[in-house]
């Protein structure tokens, strides 16, 4: 039997993935309460792997998982060379730049100060537009302009509830971000028709109901 494995991220998609995999009568080894991080599923032949949401992508190139669902952000961020082979109804949000209401983005010579968990994003975004000096943070960004660190940021907003408890706004919607179905390039050759098995049967259950974001 020939084996698919399976890289899906941890965290804000997991639920989601997890609860579209059950439906389709994937995944029915993986025990969603048990710490482990490998799951193989004999009947179907599928390997699940469970890592970070900034590594599936890297697994996915590497060749150490065929395919790999992750958000379009990551894709986005990292840039590596995978094939995106389904965009998914679900894990959807919006990248925006954000900071306080008075916060003016254009129209100044002054350099924009951004921090941001994504900073290649960030710098693709404003090149042409203004001068930027772009900060990377791990966390808690919304902090930075509170504290004088930077004028604004440029993170994913879902509901915008973080900006709001903390004085911000959105002041500019730059794209929208969902999860995505990506392949290695080799992967997708020899594995091509077990991986179409594996989008046929996630996609007929890709119509879930999924979460609304704030610009829905």
């Amino acid at each position: 039997m020939e084996w698919l494995t399976v890289a899906v991220a941890k965290g804000r998609l997991e639920k989601e993935t997890m609860k579209r995999l059950k439906a389709a009568g994937m995944a029915q080894s993986v025990d969603a309460a048990s710490r482990k991080l490998i799951f193989k599923d004999e009947q179907d032949g599928i390997a699940y792997l469970f890592v970070k949401p900034v590594d599936v992508v890297t697994y996915v190139e590497k060749g150490v998982a065929d395919i790999g669902i992750v958000g379009s952000d990551i894709i986005l961020e990292q840039g590596l060379p995978v094939y995106e082979l389904m965009a998914l109804s679900f894990g959807k949000c919006a990248f925006a730049v954000a900071g306080f209401p008075e916060t003016q983005l254009y129209g100044s010579e002054k350099v924009l100060k951004i921090a941001t968990k994504f900073p290649n994003i960030a710098k693709k975004y404003f090149a042409g537009k203004r001068e930027v000096e772009v900060t990377y943070l791990n966390g808690s960004v919304e902090l930075a302009p509170i504290v004088g660190m930077a004028d604004c940021i440029v993170d994913l907003v879902e509901t915008g509830n973080t900006l709001k408890a903390n004085g911000l706004v959105a002041l500019e919607k730059m794209f929208d971000i969902q999860a995505k179905i990506v392949a290695n390039h080799t992967s997708y050759g020899f594995l091509y028709e077990k991986i179409q098995d594996f989008l046929s049967n996630f996609e007929q259950e890709d119509d879930l109901d999924a979460a609304n974001y704030i610009w829905e």
